[in-house]
């Protein structure tokens, strides 16, 4: 048996010697530097780049199919695309200088109309990138990048010319006289709501994307005008939170609370003599306020009450209708995107301003999909109503709550929308 004694100076011994090693390593690594780690030998490639990929100028979808579609059926290519020729043709010569690439000898780089038609039909569609490189005959790797890189250049181009909040009184005016023209309601600036685009779970986020419907998502905060058209968006809500948490942090509250907004002064309101304030109007998650105006509760309701509600619930259906047909027109808002919150925010960015330059240039374009009232003011559901659409945001109550003086303004609402000033024939076959 061996002696203990033994076993232990040889134990020591060990230590020490190893002790020794590692300063003597120590010593080495500062001297002549940190030595290269080993890794593992790159597999050779067989081919640089698919003989089937390189044939796409043969048999791809942009060189066939959209050239036929352009010639002979001008609908499909709109419906193929979400979008007309002539729209496509613009959009492709304002990002060009942006997407085209310096040829080299590996290989020649990919045209912009087909980095554009690519985005543009995935934008549409939802498609996995795996899927569409047999069509559009481009690897799924280089399809991820061209994505990226297109929905940059068009949010660059295009989102101070066509998704620009107003800044002066007289633009803030001119959406509140078409929310009175068209959906009688006076001195109202846009409506106001959220949406949930599903996401994958971010990487070390815990549970601040998953939402109470229980998939991981972010979320659109927007205000819609009396056209349809996005006026302010904030892309950078996690799931987790209530629309009235992302709209207090948002940049929107702090310029409207301060005054920098450029909200028109009090004024009338048509055929009175009280000023009232410009406000918002969103759903029961937001506080009551002089500048943003909601419903009244549903318990006790008085037949004025109930008019009001009608009233502006009339006005309200634009954001919904909206946030419809941007999701029927994109779907890739309806998928799963597996994409980084950052990447996420990019391409919802970029849909909405295609949806906004779309309106302002063909403003009837998909106005079947809206809701419509026929000759006695009954809504017909639009087209949107039938298919899928983006998740609201619960209704949690913000942290704060409604202040006196919200409720005197709504009250002076409801008097103004019940009396002769402001009601409206149909507005008792309503309630």
């Amino acid at each position: 048996m061996e002696d203990p004694e033994r076993l232990r100076r040889l134990y020591m011994l060990a230590i020490a010697q190893h002790e020794v090693d590692v300063l003597y390593l120590n010593i080495a690594e500062h001297i002549e530097g940190p030595r290269p780690q080993r890794r593992r030998p790159r597999r050779r490639r067989q081919c640089w780049t698919k003989s089937w990929i390189l044939r796409h100028q043969e048999f791809g979808l942009y060189d066939l199919l959209m050239v036929e579609l352009r010639q002979e059926d001008v609908s499909t290519f709109t419906n193929f695309m979400r979008m007309p020729p002539e729209i496509f043709d613009e959009m492709l010569g304002r990002v060009r200088g942006r997407l085209t690439k310096q040829h080299t000898f590996y290989r020649e780089p990919l045209e912009p109309g087909l980095k554009l038609a690519v985005t543009l039909r995935h934008l549409a569609s939802g498609s996995k990138y795996a899927d569409m490189k047999f069509g559009w005959r481009v690897p799924s790797n280089t399809i991820s990048v061209l994505v990226r890189e297109v929905c940059r250049a068009i949010v660059d181009e295009y989102l101070d010319d066509v998704m620009t909040p107003p800044s002066t009184p007289e633009a803030w005016r001119e959406i509140a006289n078409q929310f009175m023209t068209r959906w009688n309601f006076p001195h109202c600036c846009g409506a106001l709501d959220g949406k949930h685009v599903a996401c994958r779970c971010p990487n070390s986020s815990g549970s601040t994307y998953y939402n109470y419907k229980g998939f991981y998502s972010v979320v659109i905060m927007a205000l819609v005008d009396a056209d349809y058209k996005f006026s302010w968006a904030d892309v950078g809500g996690k799931g987790a939170a209530s629309d009235a948490q992302i709209y207090n942090g948002s940049e929107l509250k702090e310029c409207i609370d301060d005054g920098s907004t450029g909200f028109p002064p009090a004024e009338p309101l048509p055929n009175d003599n009280e000023d009232v304030p410009y406000y918002l109007i969103g759903d029961d998650a937001f506080a009551l306020r002089s500048n943003m105006m909601k419903l009244y509760s549903h318990r006790g309701m008085s037949d004025d009450d109930r008019i009001f509600n009608y009233r502006l619930s009339r006005a309200r259906r634009v954001v919904e209708n909206a946030f419809g047909i941007l999701a029927n027109r994109f779907q890739v808002l309806l998928t799963t995107m597996n994409h980084a919150p950052a990447t996420v925010r990019l391409i919802v960015t970029t849909c909405l301003c295609l949806h906004n330059l779309i309106r302002m240039r063909y403003p009837r374009q998909q106005n079947i999909r809206m809701d419509r009232e026929d000759d006695n003011h009954q809504v017909i559901p639009g087209h949107w109503r039938t298919q899928l659409n983006l998740e609201d945001i619960v209704n949690v109550r913000g942290p704060n709550v409604d202040n006196r003086q919200g409720k005197r303004q709504r009250d002076l609402l409801k008097h103004w929308c019940n009396s002769e000033a402001g009601a409206v024939p149909w507005q008792l076959d309503m309630i």
